[in-house]
């Protein structure tokens, strides 16, 4: 197959080729048909190769859809866990808010009285009005 180098070179038609290539066959004397067997199976072989690549890019990118997936879930998770949280901060902090607003009450009404209580020159009548008139202002 020397000449098949040495004519590499020289513009061929299809037909030309294929001419030639049946003269080597019978040249060297091999059937056709094995050449053409050997032909066929590798480009069977090849076609198994692409297969196998074509099922592997597709497994690939199926994982990489559920990885992607997973990780929206989990965030979906956390943001639900963050809220939850932030909730009950939040109830938290008004129960607090409303108890010790109802301690400054409390007191503020304790500290009126004993004022009203110790201020010279009211008596006890007018002491009771005026403490109820406070408290009812409250």
């Amino acid at each position: 197959m020397t000449h098949v180098q040495r004519f590499h070179g020289i513009p061929m038609s299809k037909s030309m080729r294929g001419l030639c290539k049946e003269e080597d066959y019978v040249f060297l004397g091999t059937d056709r048909t094995t050449a053409d067997k050997d032909a066929a199976e590798t480009l069977e072989g090849d076609r198994e190769r692409s297969k196998d690549r074509l099922r592997r890019r597709l497994q690939r990118e199926e994982e990489e859809k559920e990885r992607v997936r997973e990780m929206e879930e989990k965030k979906k998770e956390k943001e639900e866990q963050w809220r939850s949280h932030v909730e009950e901060m939040t109830c938290s902090q008004k129960t607090n808010l409303q108890e010790r607003l109802s301690r400054i009450r409390r007191f503020r009404q304790r500290f009126q009285r004993r004022v009203l209580g110790e201020e010279p020159g009211l008596e006890s009548g007018e002491r009771d009005h005026i403490l109820n008139q406070l408290l009812t202002r409250m």
